[in-house]
């Protein structure tokens, strides 16, 4: 039936092209935006998995650059402990010097006043940030310092902080405020350190006096020489001095450890914030080869589609034949 007041071929024409118009839109949005998942009415499923993933990544990018704050930490404290331990090599050497018979000790101890105070140099320089892992001006011992490792998500959409933590109380060269907190400035017993003891009693050395008065002082021999220092108190302080190397060398290596860790951690933040930036691109980045190719075929489905819409509104004036 033809009529007049209803026709069916436009309206289903039109349909198409409102139908094609949309897609249009659709893909022209894609193209100009380069998202396939631009909001949540897109794919909410896809968009609240990105947007949780994209916060995420911000966070571990907090997360690298306190790597690198704590790395900075390391490398001075560990860098202060490589230059101390040279000192204190020196300061042995000069002790194991004035055990030589008939040696000027009055002038070896003036050099060890100067390595001494070399040594207060080096561990109060050896600060990063407000904060000095081998000089300690506190009353108390430096405790574990920690430094943000990683920043976690669990299965069940909990969060957690990894951190990497630093003894920094082994670490302490001089206990500014209390003594026996400092590798350098706590009372070392030469009597346990002597293999040929005879005695129980202690004959306690300390390298460097703070002059604090508060804390614990040390209550020992200060490791210094005069005209009348004999052969046995050099060889205790050598064997004190070879402790506090000991000690030193440990520390070192403490951080040299946690070093390389910090480091392994930069890289594996880097190497996942690039994966999950990946993984993102994968749920709602738009291809745009496929988006170039639809948005041609859109366009020449377009064009036809107004032709089509033509041809059916065309066919109602054709009834005005019938009554010439």
């Amino acid at each position: 039936m033809t009529s007049i007041m209803t026709n069916s071929a436009a309206m289903s024409a039109l349909a198409t092209l409102r139908s094609i118009n949309s897609d249009m839109e659709m893909t022209q949005n894609r193209v100009s935006s380069g998202y396939r998942v631009e909001t949540a009415a897109d794919n909410a499923a896809y968009w609240s998995i990105a947007t949780t993933m994209r916060s995420d990544n911000k966070a571990m990018s907090t997360v690298k650059d306190a790597l690198g704050l704590g790395a900075a930490k390391v490398d001075v404290a560990y860098t202060g402990m490589n230059s101390a331990i040279d000192v204190v090599s020196e300061i042995k050497a000069k002790l194991v010097a004035a055990r030589e018979p008939g040696v000027d000790k009055t002038k070896i101890d003036k050099e060890l006043t100067e390595l001494k105070n070399q040594l207060v140099s080096i561990s109060e320089s050896a600060s990063f940030s407000g904060e000095n892992w081998l000089n300690n001006t506190g009353t108390a011992a430096a405790g574990t310092k920690e430094i943000v490792g990683g920043f976690n998500r669990d299965v069940n959409g909990l969060v957690s902080i990894t951190t990497l933590a630093v003894n920094t109380t082994s670490t302490t060269l001089i206990g500014a405020a209390n003594e026996s907190l400092g590798i350098l400035t706590k009372d070392i017993d030469a009597n346990a350190l002597d293999p040929n003891a005879t005695g129980t009693a202690t004959r306690d050395y300390f390298l460097i006096d703070t002059g604090s008065t508060t804390g614990t002082q040390a209550s020992g021999t200060a490791i210094a020489l005069t005209a009348a220092t004999t052969d046995a108190q050099v060889d205790d302080m050598i064997r004190v001095v070879d402790s506090m190397l000991t000690q030193m060398t440990d520390a070192a290596s403490n951080l040299g450890a946690v070093n390389k860790r910090v480091s392994m951690q930069e890289d594996f933040v880097a190497n996942l914030m690039d994966s999950i930036t990946t993984g993102i691109g994968r749920l709602v980045d738009a291809d745009m080869n496929e988006e170039s190719t639809r948005l041609k075929a859109l366009q020449t489905q377009q064009q036809l589609g107004i032709q089509s819409l033509s041809i059916a509104n065309s066919n109602s004036q054709n009834i005005l034949s019938l009554f010439r």
